[in-house]
């Protein structure tokens, strides 16, 4: 039986393409310090480098 390894899915998700999405790291502290512009940017979310994505894409047997 295949299992979904919860600690990737709690971190990534998939997009509608099927590419990997992850938060920018770095962002739940010490904001006061951060630039604005740098703020902004990390708000958004990533792609997953190809590289990366293939065998964390295994872990996810059923997308989520």
């Amino acid at each position: 039986m295949q299992k979904t390894k919860k600690s990737v899915a709690k971190r990534f998700k998939l997009s509608a393409r099927g590419k990997l999405v992850r938060r920018t790291p770095g962002f739940r502290h010490l904001l006061a310090s951060k630039r604005t512009q740098q703020k902004r940017r990390a708000s958004k979310d990533k792609l997953v480098a190809e590289g990366h994505a293939a065998p964390l894409k295994r872990c996810l047997p059923f997308g989520l």
